[in-house]
C-alpha cells in the first residue's frame, strides 16, 4: 500500500477519507489496494479508514482477530458488541464529512459496489456521512500500470499476432484436406502459445457458422463442429507471459471466412461492426490528445451510435470493451453505456479493450476486438487491426 499515493489522490478528489470495510473476503479490492493476504482467516468485520489530510489511518477490529491489520499502519481499535462497533466507528470517523466506500448509486458501476446497504444506511443516515463511489479511486490503484507493465502487454501481442495469423492459415490449409473442427483448432492456439511462453487460463474460442452468434461460445471435444470449405469463422484469443503475476493481458478477436469470398451481407456487417469499433478508437484518442477527460460510457456510445445509425442495435448485446490488466477483465473503466452506465474516467496508463459485435442467432456473429493503451497526451491501438475479412 501506497499510503502517501493514497492520501493525495484523496485531497485531488475533495475527499475527507477513504473507509475499506470487509467481512468474509467480501471486498475483494480491499485486499488487492491495501496490499492484504487475499487468504487470511476473516470472521469478523474489520473497517481501515485512510483520512485525507493529517491524521494517521486508524483500524477497527474485533478482539478475537485483533491483529487482522496489524501489517498497515495506523492507530487501532477493538470492538466485541455490535454496540461498541458502531461507538468506535463513529469516533473514527469524527472531523469528516464526505468519505469515499466501494459503493456505486444504484448500483450502477456493480464492479466496485461491494459495501452492502446497511453499512451504507447507517454511516449516511445515523453517523451523518456524505457516502460516495470510490469507483474512480480504485481505477487509480488496480488499472494504472507500470512501464514495464505495459511492455509485456507488447510481449504478448507480437506472439499472439503472429499466433493468430498462422492459425488462418492452418484453417485454410486443412480446410482443403478433409477440413478440422473447432476443438482441434483451439489445441493447435493453445500448443502455439504454450511454446512462445503464454498463459492463457481457459478457451481460446474458435466459433464456425452460427456458433460464432454465440458471444461467449466455447468448443469442447463433444460438441466441436467442423470447420470446412465455405464456412464462417470467429476467433477470440488472450494471453499474457507466463509465470509473472505483473504482466498485462492482450485480447483481440478477429473473424474470417474459409476457402471463398465473403457474401455481402457478411462484407455489411463487418463493415459496420469495423467502422463503429474504429469510431471508439477515435474518440478516445481525440480525447487524450487534446487532454480532455472522457468516461467509459462515451466511448461505449461512439460504436454502439454507428450501429444505431445502421439499424443493427437489438444486435449489439453486449458493452463495446473492458480493462485490461493483470487480470483479463480489469478494474478500471469499461467501455459501456448498456449493461452499465460506466462512469469512470479511462485513465493514463491503463489498457482495455474495444470490441463490438453484432449477432445473429442461427446465422452468424461478427466481433471485431483491438487493445488501446492510453498515456498522457496519446491513446493507440496495440496490435494488428482487421480491416477486412480474413480470406483463410
Amino acid at each position: 500500500m501506497n499510503l502517501d499515493a493514497i492520501q493525495s489522490a484523496l485531497r485531488d478528489a475533495n475527499l475527507d477519507g477513504w473507509l475499506f470495510y470487509d467481512h468474509h473476503h467480501r471486498d475483494p479490492l480491499a485486499y488487492s489496494i491495501l496490499g492484504l493476504d487475499p487468504n487470511a482467516h476473516v470472521t469478523r468485520r474489520w473497517y481501515y479508514y485512510i483520512p485525507s489530510r493529517g491524521g494517521v489511518p486508524q483500524k477497527l477490529v474485533h478482539r478475537i482477530e485483533s491483529g487482522r491489520l496489524d501489517s498497515l499502519p495506523g492507530e487501532k481499535t477493538e470492538y466485541s458488541s455490535w454496540q461498541e462497533l458502531e461507538q468506535r466507528l463513529e469516533g473514527i470517523l469524527i472531523g469528516s464529512e464526505k468519505i469515499a466506500m466501494q459503493y456505486s448509486p444504484r448500483n450502477t458501476i456493480m464492479y466496485v459496489s461491494m459495501v452492502d446497504a446497511g453499512t451504507v444506511e447507517f454511516l449516511r443516515d445515523e453517523v451523518g456521512m456524505e457516502i460516495v463511489s470510490s469507483a474512480d479511486l480504485v481505477s487509480h490503484f488496480e488499472a494504472v500500470l507500470t512501464d514495464d507493465q505495459l511492455a509485456t502487454h507488447y510481449v504478448a501481442q507480437k506472439h499472439i499476432d503472429e499466433i493468430l495469423a498462422a492459425a488462418w492459415n492452418e484453417i485454410g490449409t486443412r480446410s482443403r484436406f478433409g477440413g478440422t473442427d473447432e476443438h482441434a483448432m483451439v489445441q493447435y492456439l493453445q500448443e502455439s502459445m504454450e511454446r512462445a511462453g503464454l498463459d492463457w487460463e481457459h478457451g481460446p474460442n474458435v466459433s464456425a457458422g452460427p456458433n460464432s452468434a454465440d458471444s461467449h461460445y466455447e468448443p469442447t471435444a463433444a460438441s466441436s463442429r467442423p470447420i470446412r470449405k465455405g464456412d464462417f469463422v470467429l476467433i477470440d484469443i488472450w494471453a499474457k507471459l507466463k509465470d509473472n503475476p505483473s504482466a498485462v493481458w492482450y485480447d483481440i478477436t478477429w473473424t474470417g471466412v474459409v476457402g471463398r469470398e465473403p457474401t455481402e451481407r457478411e462484407h455489411l456487417i463487418f463493415n459496420t461492426v469495423r467502422d463503429a469499433r474504429d469510431a471508439s478508437v477515435k474518440v478516445v484518442q481525440e480525447a487524450f490528445a487534446a487532454n480532455q477527460p472522457i468516461a467509459g460510457w462515451q466511448a461505449d456510445d461512439a460504436s454502439r451510435n454507428v450501429i444505431r445509425a445502421a439499424g443493427f442495435a437489438e444486435w449489439f448485446t453486449h458493452r463495446t470493451g473492458h480493462n485490461i490488466g493483470t487480470v483479463l477483465h480489469g478494474n478500471g473503466a469499461h467501455l459501456d453505456n448498456l449493461e452499465t452506465h460506466d462512469e469512470r474516467l479511462i485513465l493514463p496508463n491503463t489498457c482495455f479493450s474495444v470490441e463490438p459485435g453484432l449477432y445473429f442467432t442461427g446465422e452468424f456473429g461478427i466481433r471485431s476486438e483491438v487493445d488501446m493503451i492510453a498515456r498522457k497526451g496519446k491513446a493507440e491501438v496495440t496490435g494488428r487491426i482487421q480491416t477486412e475479412l480474413v480470406r483463410a
